[in-house]
């Protein structure tokens, strides 16, 4: 399965909601790789394995699956987020881009694109692509809502 979709961070429109800048959402980013307990409701545990420049890669403990994924990420750019296979779960990819269509203004979207093992068309997995698709929406939502809060607390005024 593949499914993509873009959320908007700055609502140019609502001015009662404030603007995030680019180096606050990549903090936020940043902050899901090092410690994802947060952004992913049921996980247990989080331990990083190993850590490079770019890359980590972690083992990330929901109780009664366990899950290893590797981190990989160009600053302010993108972050990618692949786990393997196990008996549990199948393999999977989910990179977040950070897009601005134009650097002068506080317009901002993140770019959630997944690939998955799940069929669209064939079995069993294509009854449930459309609750998949749904479930990572919600969760790229709460994400956003996550990045948002840890920017309001991390802000000196």
């Amino acid at each position: 399965m593949h499914f993509e979709h873009l959320i908007e961070i700055n609502d140019l429109a609502n001015p009662d909601v404030p603007d995030l800048t680019r180096e606050e959402v990549w903090f936020g980013l940043l902050c899901r790789a090092e410690d994802p307990r947060p952004f992913l409701p049921g996980l247990e545990a989080c331990e990083i394995l190993t850590r490079e420049d770019t890359m980590l890669t972690r083992k990330l403990d929901f109780g009664q699956v366990v899950i290893h994924d590797t981190v990989r990420w160009e600053p302010l750019e993108w972050i990618s987020f692949e786990s393997r296979a196990n008996d549990e779960h199948p393999a999977g990819l989910l990179t977040i881009s950070l897009e601005q269509p134009a650097p002068e203004t506080p317009a901002l979207f993140l770019r959630f694109a997944y690939r998955t093992g799940l069929s669209e068309t064939v079995g069993e997995d294509a009854k449930y692509a459309d609750f998949v698709r749904s479930a990572y929406h919600q969760s790229d939502v709460d994400t956003v809502r996550v990045i948002r809060m840890i920017a309001e607390s991390t802000r000196t005024e």
